[in-house]
């Protein structure tokens, strides 16, 4: 089972471990469209602060991280799942996941990125600040830079399982599953029950909460239908059809009445 994750907006700080080296990171196939985006953002982080605020678009209240930015070569790095933070990954809760399910963390979440592409949650790397919706001046809209590079390496990381896709859309424009690999892929849509309707909080928090109890029951469906019946035995209110073609992606509705 490969699960993919959207970054979170707010982030640890890098701490003091040994500074990023992106030829470490998972995903080697990424690395040279990793350091375009790298060095394109550190130097213009390290040059005008108010454009790069604009690029970036980021408040006035956010102009630290545009110091942050300008220094990523030499910042302390932290494995990925320390870094990302917020309301999925709060839920989530890596850290207090016991050791066979961080186990199956590391080999299954892959958390999609701007600066990155995509890293596992056991990468190290330093807090940034650069999402997907960015245009860079030189490089161009990160999604679209990240097509061809995830076009080559994804499907062979996605391997034979099933591909649970619970991206935002800004960060699933950067790599579609096509063909074979769509026909295993489910995308899960988290309803309010009373109003049928996507609310944020109840969005992110949900998908945590059926990560964890994926990492922790240890399931591992092999495909979107073995997926409904897991999530069904772990308690949840799943509505889903087969989609009417082959090779197209399933769509889940997981319906919740409150998040605590």
């Amino acid at each position: 089972m490969l699960v993919l994750l959207p970054p979170s907006e707010g982030k640890a700080s890098s701490g003091r471990g040994a500074p990023l080296k992106t030829e470490s990171l998972s995903l080697p196939g990424l690395t040279a469209a990793r350091e375009a985006v790298l060095t394109e953002l550190v130097e213009l982080c390290a040059g005008d602060e108010d454009k790069a605020r604009e690029v970036l678009g980021l408040s006035e209240g956010l102009r630290g991280e545009v110091a942050k930015n300008a220094e990523l070569r030499t910042a302390g790095a932290r494995p990925a799942g320390e870094i990302y933070t917020g309301v999925l990954y709060d839920a989530l809760g890596l850290a207090s996941l016991d050791t066979a399910a961080k186990r199956r963390a590391g080999r299954s979440l892959l958390v999609f990125s701007g600066l990155w592409g995509a890293v596992r949650v056991t990468d190290r790397i330093p807090s940034y600040r650069c999402s997907m919706g960015v245009k860079l001046p030189g490089l161009g809209a990160l999604g679209a830079h990240w097509r061809t590079p995830m076009a080559s390496v994804l499907p062979e990381v996605a391997g034979g399982g099933l591909v649970l896709d619970l991206r935002s859309a800004a960060y699933a424009a950067a790599w579609k599953p096509k063909g074979e690999v769509a026909g295993r892929t489910a995308s899960v849509r988290v309803l309010h029950a009373p109003t049928r309707k996507v609310v944020s909080h109840f969005n992110k928090a949900t998908k945590g909460r059926i990560v964890r109890s994926l990492l922790t029951d240890g399931a591992d469906p092999k495909g979107p239908a073995e997926l409904v019946g897991a999530l069904r035995d772990l308690g949840y209110v799943v509505e889903a059809e087969a989609p009417a073609k082959a090779g197209q992606a399933w769509a889940l509705d997981v319906l919740v009445d409150e998040v605590h």
